[in-house]
C-alpha cells in the first residue's frame, strides 16, 4: 500500500503547478520542453524577475536527469557552473557528501520539483505545441494541445516576449521556421574529419558473425536489426540519426524489487544476433560485457549501451525527430518493448551462458522509481534530433582547440561521442555503423551564437538543447550538465532582451558572462573561489611535472612530483577581497595511477595559513579519488593572503597538486 500511496503524491506533486499558479495573458519568457535545461532556465527567469511559463509534452520533469542517467557524463568538472553545479551539490546535500554525481531518479526529480515550487513557475504537463504565431521575424504566441491526440479538442494559446526551446526534439524551433538539419553531414562540408558515415571498432561485432537468417545462406535474409543498404564511403553525410536507448534504472534490493517478466509483444527472434555474438566472445561471461552497468545509490543502477549488440536500438528511430507524437509514442513503445524483452532474454533462454543467467536474475524493477509510469522511465534517451543552423556552428575544429569561439558562454568537456547509426552487411559479417569517441581535449567554450537562430528567421527565441552544431560537435556538447548551463544562460540573456528592449541576438555575451559570474546561483550567493595549478597565484618547490588528463585532472592539467621530500610543497594562494567565512576543498583528480606510477598516492599534508593562524589537515588520497575533500572552514580576510600548502606526509608517491576550492559560508 505504501507504493500507491507514494503513487498519488507524485501525481498530485507533478501536476500541482499547472493546479496552484495562475495562468496569466502574457510572459516575458515562454519555455518549451521540460527539460533539465528547461527546468533550471523556469528557476533562472524567476530569479531574474521575469514571468515565466513551463510547458511540457510529458509528466515528469527533468528529462534525462531525473530519468534514469545517474552516472553523469561530462568528462570535467571544472565544465559545470551556476545552478547546474548547484543541482549536482544538492544532490551532495542528499547523500551527506559535498556533490554528487551519481544519483537515484526518484533524488533528481525531487531537486527539480524544488526548483519549480521556490519560483512558483506554473508548468503545463502533457502539452505539445501545435502552431507558432508570427509576425516577420518575432513569435508573439504559440499553439499548444494535449500531447495525446486522442485527448485533444482544447487548444490553448500562450503569449509571451521571448521563447526559449528546451525540446530535445526542437519542435518550436521547427513550428518557428527557424533553419535545421537532422542526421550527419557529410566531412566535407565543415572541413571535419569525424562526420558521416564511419565504421570503427567500438561498440563492434567482431569479424565473422554472421548476418543471415541462415547462417551462410544470404537468401534466406537478414536477421532482425540488420537493414539491406550498402556501406557508404567514410566521412558520407545522410539524414541517419544515432541509435536511442533507455538508462535503465534496476535494483538487487530484494525489499524494493519487481521481478523481470516477460513483456508484452516479446519476440526472441530480436536477440539472435546478440546469442551469435556471444557464440563469438565465449569468453564474454558476465553483464558487464553486454552493459555499461553503473552502480548507483541504495542499491540501484544506470545501465548504459556497450559493445555490438545491447540497449541501443540501432536503426529504429530515424523517423523520430520530424514525426508527430504519435509516430513518437509507437517508437517509444517499441524500444519499451525491445528493452525490457532485451532483460528477460538474458534472465530466461536457454541458450544464454548460466552465468548471466544468474547475475541478472538478483536484479529487477525498483518498486520505488517512476510510480506514475509502472517503475519504468518516461524518458527515452534522445541523443540527438534536430539541430538549429544558426547564427554560428559549432564543429569537431572547436572541440579540439583548432578553431576557438569570440563569444563563449558556456563551456563543453565530453569527448566527440556518436552511438552507432545502422547495422549492415560488410563482406558477409554484421557490422554496427557510426560509433565515434575521440577524446584528449580540454574543456572548450561554446559560442552564444549557436544558442540564437538567425536573426532574419526568429529574433526572440534561444535554442540551449537543440543548439546549432555539426552532428560530430553536438555528440561532445549534449551532456545534461551543459545543457543546464545554456538554460541558465540563455534565461539570462532573455532577461536581458526584455530589459534592454533590443533582439536576442543583439544581447552581448560579456553581458550574460557578468551575471553567470558575480552571481552563479542568482541570489546575491557570493561566487566559489577557484585556484587552479596553473594559474599565477602559486608557487612551489621540487622537480614538480606538468601532465595533461583532460577526462580525469580539473580544468587543464594537473601537477607531478615523483620523487617528494619533506622540503617540497605545492602552494595555492587566495588574496581576499572581503571579510568571509569559506568551506575550503582539495581536488584528488581520477588519476591513471596503475599506467604511470603503479600505486595510488598516500597520504598527503594540507597547511592552511589564514587569520586565525596555522591549521594542518591530511588527506587520505585513495579514498577521494575523482572528488574534493573538505578541509575545513576558514575566515578569509580581504587585503590578508589566504595559502593552501600540499606537501607529502608519508613519502609515497606521487605528490600530485592540481586545484583547490572556497565555498562560501552563510555567516
Amino acid at each position: 500500500m505504501k507504493y500507491y500511496f507514494l503513487l498519488v503524491i507524485n501525481l498530485v506533486l507533478s501536476y500541482s503547478c499547472t493546479n496552484n499558479y495562475e495562468i496569466q495573458k502574457t510572459y516575458d519568457l515562454v519555455i518549451y520542453g521540460g527539460t533539465s535545461a528547461g527546468v533550471i532556465a523556469a528557476y533562472s527567469a524567476g530569479k531574474m524577475g521575469k514571468s515565466v511559463i513551463l510547458i511540457h509534452h510529458g509528466h515528469r520533469l527533468g528529462g534525462l536527469s531525473a530519468g534514469g542517467l545517474g552516472q553523469t557524463d561530462i568528462g570535467n568538472k571544472y565544465a559545470v557552473t551556476g545552478l547546474a553545479r548547484n543541482f549536482y551539490r544538492q544532490l551532495g546535500d542528499y547523500y551527506g557528501q559535498f556533490e554528487s554525481w551519481k544519483f537515484e531518479p526518484k533524488v533528481a526529480l525531487e531537486i527539480f520539483q524544488s526548483y519549480i515550487k521556490k519560483e512558483e513557475v506554473p508548468v503545463i504537463y502533457d502539452h505539445c505545441i501545435l502552431s507558432v504565431n508570427k509576425d516577420q521575424n518575432r513569435i508573439h504566441s504559440i499553439e499548444i494541445d494535449r500531447t495525446t491526440v486522442k485527448d485533444r479538442g482544447n487548444p490553448r494559446v500562450i503569449q509571451g516576449k521571448t521563447f526559449l526551446d528546451c525540446s530535445y526534439e526542437g519542435d518550436l524551433l521547427a513550428k518557428a521556421g527557424v533553419s535545421y538539419t537532422i542526421g550527419r553531414e557529410s566531412n566535407d562540408e565543415y572541413g571535419e574529419t569525424l562526420n558521416g558515415v564511419q565504421l570503427r571498432e567500438y561498440h563492434q561485432f567482431p569479424d565473422g558473425v554472421d548476418p543471415y537468417l541462415i547462417r551462410g545462406n544470404p537468401e534466406s535474409g537478414l536477421l532482425w536489426g540488420i537493414n539491406r543498404e550498402v556501406l557508404q564511403p567514410e566521412g558520407t553525410g545522410d539524414h541517419k540519426v544515432q541509435a536511442y536507448n533507455f538508462r535503465i534504472c534496476l535494483t538487487n534490493d530484494p525489499d524494493n524489487l519487481l521481478p523481470i517478466t516477460r513483456p508484452e509483444g516479446y519476440d526472441s527472434s530480436r536477440y539472435e544476433l546478440l546469442i551469435r555474438l556471444i557464440e563469438a566472445q565465449p569468453d564474454n561471461r558476465s553483464l558487464q560485457d553486454y552493459f555499461i552497468w553503473s552502480l548507483m545509490p541504495n542499491h540501484k543502477t544506470d545501465i548504459n549501451n556497450k559493445g555490438g549488440f545491447s540497449t541501443d536500438m540501432i536503426g529504429m528511430n530515424f523517423e523520430y525527430p520530424e514525426a508527430d507524437w504519435a509516430v513518437r509514442k509507437q517508437i517509444f513503445d517499441d524500444h519499451v518493448s525491445y528493452t525490457k524483452g532485451l532483460l528477460y532474454f538474458l534472465r530466461y533462454d536457454p541458450r544464454v551462458p548460466v552465468e548471466i543467467r544468474k547475475e541478472i536474475s538478483s536484479w529487477g524493477y525498483p518498486m520505488d522509481e517512476y510510480l506514475e509510469n509502472g517503475n519504468w522511465t518516461p524518458q527515452l534517451y534522445i541523443r540527438e534530433a534536430r539541430r538549429m543552423i544558426g547564427s554560428y556552428v559549432m564543429t569537431e575544429h572547436h572541440c579540439t582547440g583548432d578553431s576557438v569561439v569570440e563569444d563563449p558562454i558556456a563551456l563543453a568537456a565530453y569527448t566527440m561521442d556518436s552511438h552507432n547509426c545502422q547495422r549492415l552487411v560488410v563482406n558477409n559479417s554484421v557490422k554496427n555503423e557510426g560509433d565515434v569517441q575521440i577524446g584528449g581535449f580540454p574543456p572548450y567554450p561554446i559560442s552564444y551564437r549557436s544558442l540564437v537562430p538567425l536573426e532574419v528567421e526568429c529574433n526572440n527565441l534561444i535554442v540551449p538543447v537543440c543548439l546549432s552544431a555539426s552532428h560530430i560537435a553536438f555528440g561532445s556538447i549534449r551532456m545534461e550538465p551543459v545543457f543546464m548551463v545554456l538554460g541558465q544562460a540563455s534565461a539570462i540573456a532573455a532577461s536581458l532582451s526584455i530589459d534592454q528592449e533590443i533582439s536576442i541576438q543583439q544581447v552581448h555575451y560579456e553581458d550574460i558572462n557578468r551575471i553567470m559570474e558575480t552571481d552563479p546561483l542568482l541570489d546575491g550567493t557570493p561566487p566559489d573561489i577557484t585556484v587552479d595549478n596553473e594559474d599565477l597565484n602559486v608557487n612551489y618547490h621540487g622537480e614538480w611535472i606538468q601532465e595533461t588528463h583532460f577526462m580525469r585532472n580539473y580544468k587543464n592539467s594537473l601537477m607531478v612530483l615523483n620523487e617528494p621530500t619533506q622540503e617540497d610543497y605545492f602552494r595555492f594562494r587566495i588574496q581576499g577581497d572581503r571579510d568571509s567565512n569559506y568551506k575550503v576543498y582539495f581536488y584528488c583528480p581520477l588519476y591513471n595511477w596503475e599506467s604511470t606510477h603503479q600505486k595510488y598516492p598516500g597520504k598527503i599534508k594540507s597547511v592552511i595559513n589564514y587569520a586565525g593562524g596555522e591549521k594542518e589537515s591530511i588527506v587520505d588520497y585513495a579514498k577521494h579519488i575523482g572528488n574534493w575533500v573538505n578541509l575545513g572552514t576558514y575566515v578569509l580576510k580581504k587585503d590578508q593572503e589566504f595559502s593552501i600548502t600540499i606537501r607529502t606526509e608519508d613519502y609515497a608517491k606521487p605528490l600530485i597538486a592540481d586545484a583547490v576550492l572556497l565555498v562560501p559560508v552563510n555567516d
